[in-house]
């Protein structure tokens, strides 16, 4: 056991004595681990045995290399003396010059061979380094190997040790704790004996004062701790109270205003239905094509009596008060379980506004008339612009709309309005970001060209109406519209879709405005009911939101263009994506109308391609061989790998699915009574024609128009 304990770290061997001599009395009583620890004993012996002959082994190589040294150094001195001789011998006989010249040309014979002699050498020295090295680092293994097999040992037999003689080792250590406080004792009286009575007695005093002292210390803190919770819980009650006076106070205006707006909304929707005159409405003229011929398809009369919303009963639903957030089946899908966090989900009227926000009574900033302007922008480059400020010395700003990934949006009030001129107007500020002002300038190429293609305003695109430059940030002037589809479907339709008619005439003014996109080569990448404008009648829609666009043809492959619930498969899957992929868009879009839930609520890519196979079966072969992302979601088999969370662990699982049966659109959508049955047969093949996979075999904008659901024919 000595000779084991040497090799082990200093710890190990303190650790091994303090267990020894704890633990004697169980050894005695323990026969067992007796004869185990003879056997390792006996073990230990060996190994050092066997070490010792290893040391003297090499001991004896060195000694013998040391000895050949030895003599090879012997042997060049007598090689060099000879070779003095010889060199005299040679200069007596051939004189001083040309013994000269030919101890020149020996000397440089022998200095190769002794450069020859060097490298040799060099090498098997360092051959018996390498090999040294090797065998140090050999020895040093065995030595950590049988370290921690010693140290394992040796943790077993304590815990065999703890389990025998527990009881014995706590009385052992009370006992030590008795002598020592015992030892102490006697040394401190020892100590103090020489001292007199007198200074034992102040000792005493001082003592018991300090004893005093302290309580009295604590129970001042005592009293001063129960002060302070007694002061905290009392604060704490006003402030709960005040906090439910408040939301009190709080749900009550928001109760009025919601009885307010719902009386509103009824007087709205009866004189839309008695059918007053609307200022809003667009003119009845057939606008010209881009060839200056008259196409009786882009043409869309605004009705004077529109109505959107239609009644509950109707389709046997009733109105659910809250949708859960979170990603649903195939139909089902709300729009609250998509992330707003997703990327490229920027809206020019920010993601679901509930309204416009009004200039209340102590908003906002005041103007403050400083020549300081370092706190215009803040961290990440948004403008904080402030209520009654003027943008250029023009546009007043009244409200705020949103503010989204790439830009805030503002509502403004024209300064310098002209007669026929909107007097509000929604500027669009750009964050001051080399990248954003990129961005915003591709924006407003892309708007220039919409408007130049559209002099007359009937292509049922947002009306783009200047731009300017404001502190470092690009701002963007368009026409203000009343609210956005989203909205439309919240106000009316919650949970059950618009009216079949409503859906049809804002779909022809969506593929209206989808062929003037096509015909100016611009695709929109972000449509989506948000990115629809309509006008305070509701019965003409604008595609706005132009900050994704991009001109056709420079189409940079990524998976995640387009918001997720509205994402064609071709981008999912990485392939090259045109105007078919605005199409799927729109398909979405106009199931979402009408049934007022998200057609495919997919949590991420992999669950948006699993439903639309649910409803359109396997994709093309074709399709899967040329798509960047394929290996993402598919194995080399082509068989689709579905990607879940397990609900319990949490842990991410992959379930291949194989046969997927395709659904009928039919299946997941019905029509509401009091419905033209053959409008609502139109409506599902119009949606079966659009959701094709392959985006070369799906319907194409001229072909929607000409559709019998959008004409009535």
């Amino acid at each position: 056991m000595s000779r084991n304990s040497r090799d082990l770290p200093c710890g190990s061997r303190d650790s091994v004595r303090n267990v020894d001599r704890e633990s004697s009395v169980s050894y005695n009583k323990s026969s067992d681990g007796e004869d185990w620890y003879r056997n390792k004993n006996s073990q230990d012996r060996e190994r050092s045995k066997e070490r010792e002959q290893r040391r003297e082994k090499e001991q004896e190589r060195y000694r013998e290399r040391e000895v050949d040294r030895v003599r090879g150094r012997g042997r060049e001195v007598e090689h060099e003396r000879s070779r003095e001789s010889f060199q005299r011998r040679e200069k007596d006989q051939y004189g001083e010059v040309d013994w000269e010249r030919r101890r020149e040309n020996e000397h440089g014979r022998s200095r190769g061979r002794v450069e020859e002699i060097d490298r040799k050498r060099q090498k098997e020295t360092d051959f018996s380094k390498h090999k040294n090295m090797h065998r140090a680092s050999d020895r040093d293994r065995d030595r950590e190997r049988e370290r921690e097999k010693d140290r394992d040992m040796y943790m077993e037999m304590n815990r065999v040790r703890d389990h025998n003689c527990g009881n014995e080792q706590e009385r052992e250590r009370r006992n030590d704790r008795d002598r020592e406080k015992s030892r102490d004792k006697s040394d401190s009286g020892k100590f103090y004996n020489f001292n007199s009575n007198s200074f034992g007695q102040r000792r005493d005093n001082l003592k018991r004062d300090e004893h005093e002292q302290d309580d009295f210390e604590e129970r001042i803190a005592l009293k001063l701790a129960e002060q302070e919770e007694e002061d905290l819980n009392r604060i704490k009650e006003e402030s709960r109270r005040r906090r439910e006076a408040i939301l009190e106070k709080y749900r009550n205006q928001q109760l009025q205003q919601k009885n307010e707006s719902r009386s509103e909304d009824a007087d709205k929707d009866k004189e839309l239905i008695e059918g007053p005159g609307n200022s809003a409405v667009t003119d009845n003229v057939a606008p010209e094509t881009l060839d200056g011929r008259t196409d009786g398809a882009d043409v869309y009369v605004a009705e004077t009596s529109f109505s959107v919303g239609k009644s509950p009963s109707q389709n046997g639903i009733q109105v659910a008060s809250e949708r859960t957030s979170g990603a649903a089946g195939l139909g089902e899908g709300s729009p609250k379980c998509e992330r707003s966090d997703e990327k490229y989900c920027d809206d020019i009227f920010g993601e679901t506004p509930v309204g416009v926000r009004k200039l209340g009574k102590g908003e906002g900033l005041p103007i403050v008339g400083s020549g300081l302007h370092d706190n215009w922008d803040d961290p990440v480059g948004y403008y904080s612009y402030r209520f009654g400020e003027v943008l250029d010395g023009q546009y007043e700003i009244v409200a705020a709309h949103g503010k989204g990934v790439f830009s805030t949006v503002v509502r403004a009030k024209d300064l310098k309005a002209v007669i026929d001129g909107p007097e509000e107007v929604a500027i669009k500020i750009i964050r001051n970001n080399e990248t954003m002002r990129k961005a915003g300038d591709t924006e407003v190429s892309i708007l220039k060209k919409l408007a130049g293609q559209d002099p007359e305003n009937k292509r049922h695109c947002v009306r783009f109406l200047s731009s300017f430059k404001y502190r470092n940030h690009l701002c963007l002037v368009f026409e203000s519209l009343h609210m956005n589809l989203r909205e439309v479907l919240k106000k009316f339709g919650r949970d059950i879709g618009l009216k079949l008619t409503a859906v049809r005439a804002y779909g022809k003014q969506l593929f209206i405005a989808l062929k003037h996109l096509r015909n100016c080569g611009v695709l929109h990448s972000d449509i989506k009911p948000d990115n629809m404008l309509v006008n305070e009648a509701k019965n003409v829609l604008k595609l706005c939101d132009f900050g994704n666009a991009m001109f056709s043809g420079k189409n940079e492959i990524t998976p995640y263009l387009v918001s997720r619930f509205y994402r064609a498969p071709e981008i999912i899957l990485g392939l090259t994506y045109d105007h078919p992929m605005d199409m799927w868009s729109v398909g979405c879009c106009l199931y979402e109308l009408y049934t007022g839930k998200v057609l495919f609520p997919g949590s991420t890519n992999n669950d948006m391609l699993r439903l639309h196979m649910e409803l359109k079966g396997p994709f093309p072969k074709k399709m899967l061989k040329k798509g960047a992302f394929v290996d993402k979601h598919f194995d080399h088999d082509l068989n689709f790998h579905a990607i879940e969370e397990d609900p319990v662990t949490k842990k991410i699982m992959k379930k291949i699915i194989v046969n997927i049966k395709p659904k009928d659109i039919g299946s997941i959508i019905s029509g509401s009574p009091g419905e033209d049955p053959k409008m609502f047969a139109n409506f599902k093949d119009l949606l079966e024609k659009v959701f094709v996979l392959d985006p070369e075999k799906r319907m194409t904008v001229y072909q929607a128009l000409a559709h019998p659901f959008i004409t009535g024919k």
